[in-house]
């Protein structure tokens, strides 16, 4: 955007440009905007996720802050921007994930992430330490192998002399804020998916950490996510290419930034998002809880507003999975006509008929979050018979994707929170086929934005609060998002899918036991 400032020449134009750091499962994603939020430059740095065993995931943390410092020096060099005319900077990463750094800020072990399904143990031992219904009351959420807790609690139990070393638990984000800055801290959308916070009072719990044995000392300074956590330091400067002193905000988890980016900024409007796994997010003015603890209640990256959003493990996790082993033709033609193999496989999916007579996926390929809550679930296909193809097994993926999110939907749907408009976002939303499934399923219509950077421009918005760029964070959204395309249910498909959907649910119902027995096998 060109800002007029008229001093003593009227001609002399301002630029002012914020940077957007997304610290992701496959890859950190990091952005430059103008502050109209239009995308200047962006680079993508990827690393690998290790999995010694089936149901671990980590990752290393070095590989995060490498990935941060180059991506941002990459889009500063791209754009040709002066470093004194970046305003700001906010961080995005995937949640949950553990972080443990001893007395001189060295990390101890490779980072227990997102996805991990080790901690079955220590969420029953989080439960009966706290009480089911105490803890969903304090933090949100009940007990689950996915949120730092448990993960706390695993190196707690089964790496004891690494956890006493421990002096510092932090989030992936927040390493990454202590290499860029020095400061030890983090923001409340993110560390209100640890399930160590009073959610309601947006700050830590003493009741919880008492009884977990963590000191308070060990987490981070609580920030709103809009607010300034620091500025760059001198070293940060010199790898980044920025000015030594440009201010980091608190930024958010992976989740609210991508609602803060997509627009998801008060009530009505809720978010589709399909990336390495799927969320329906939805804005509440109040906090408000499932009981049931179905779908994860957390604070918003909006100064004492909540969110509440269902999650399903799998979901771009699935078709990437399919594509890696079934698609090497599909990637081989991609390769010679320059385009993307998803694209091809869209194609492909697309002449498959809706409900795939029959072919019904189930995407619990890391276990499964919202709404069964079971680390012990595997993928399923069902419904198998000769006539089918690999393409309707493709599409059978898709659908299976997308029925997780109805489930999710479903349940928000159940609390009585407004859904008037879904806004589809993510990779996943890039697909016209999948956006149409979900239209279908949820029997509305579904939206995309102008914008298409989700996490980043949603932190790099928050810097622009942070930076008194925008008055507010629904200000800076209005400003930078609006409406583009909207696709419309078919009423056939909807009804095809209806029926189906019943059959999906079904499907994890009759086999569920089956797992704890698959489960109980694996670890004998």
């Amino acid at each position: 955007m060109l800002i007029y400032h008229y001093t003593q020449r009227r001609d002399e134009v301002k630029m002012n440009y914020l940077i957007g750091v997304d610290i992701g499962t496959s890859g950190t994603k990091t952005v430059l905007f103008d502050d109209k939020g239009n995308s200047i430059a962006s680079h993508l740095v990827e690393y690998p996720m290790y999995q010694p065993k089936i149901g671990w995931a980590e990752q290393d943390p070095e590989d995060w802050w490498q990935a941060t410092y180059s991506s941002i020096k990459a889009v500063v060099e791209k754009s040709g921007v002066s470093p004194s005319d970046v305003k700001g900077i906010g961080l995005s990463g995937q949640m949950h994930g553990l972080v443990l750094l001893d007395k001189d800020d060295k990390v101890l072990r490779r980072s227990i992430i997102w996805c991990d399904q080790r901690t079955t143990a220590e969420a029953d031992q989080l439960t009966e330490l706290i009480g089911r219904e105490r803890l969903i009351e304090i933090t949100g959420n009940p007990a689950l192998t996915g949120f730092t807790a448990a993960k706390i609690l695993w190196v707690k139990n089964n790496e004891p002399e690494l956890f006493e070393k421990a002096e510092k638990i932090l989030l992936p984000k927040d390493y990454v804020r202590l290499r860029l800055t020095g400061e030890f801290a983090t923001e409340v959308s993110d560390a209100s998916g640890m399930q160590l916070m009073d959610i309601k009072n947006r700050c830590w719990s003493d009741e919880v950490l008492d009884k977990l044995g963590i000191p308070k000392s060990k987490l981070g300074k609580m920030y709103e996510s809009c607010e300034v956590t620091g500025g760059l330091t001198n070293e940060a400067a010199e790898l980044t290419g920025l000015n030594p002193g440009t201010i980091v905000v608190g930024g958010a988890g992976d989740q609210a930034a991508g609602a803060v980016g997509n627009g998801i900024v008060k009530p009505g409007i809720i978010s589709s998002t399909i990336g390495t796994s799927g969320v329906v997010f939805a804005h509440m003015e109040n906090i408000e809880i499932d009981k049931g603890g179905r779908v994860h209640t957390l604070c918003h990256a909006i100064p004492g507003k909540w969110h509440v959003m269902g999650v399903t493990q799998g979901a771009g996790l699935s078709l990437k999975w399919f594509r890696d082993n079934f698609c090497h033709a599909e990637m081989d033609a991609a390769d010679g006509l320059g385009v993307d193999p998803y694209y091809l496989m869209d194609q492909q999916a697309e002449k498959v008929e809706a409900g795939c007579e029959g072919l019904i996926y189930l995407p619990y390929m890391m276990g499964e979050r919202s709404p069964i809550l079971d680390p012990n679930a595997k993928g399923i296909f069902f419904g198998l018979s000769a006539k089918h193809t690999k393409y309707d097994m493709l599409r059978a993926v898709m659908e299976g994707v997308a029925y997780s999110l109805k489930d999710c939907y479903d349940v928000i749907k159940d609390m009585g929170i407004d859904a008037s408009e879904v806004r589809a976002s993510g990779g996943g939303g890039k697909s016209k086929l999948w956006r149409q499934m979900q239209a279908d399923m949820y029997n509305c219509p579904i939206n995309t934005i102008n914008a298409s950077e989700g996490p980043a421009l949603g932190v790099a918005l928050l810097a622009g609060v942070g930076a008194g760029i925008y008055n507010s964070v629904p200000e800076a959204c209005e400003i930078a998002i609006s409406v583009k395309d909207t696709t419309d249910p078919i009423a056939e498909n909807a009804e095809i899918y209806n029926k189906y959907f019943e059959v999906y649910r079904g499907v994890y119902a009759g086999v569920k036991d089956q797992f704890k027995k698959i489960a109980k096998i694996q670890a004998e």
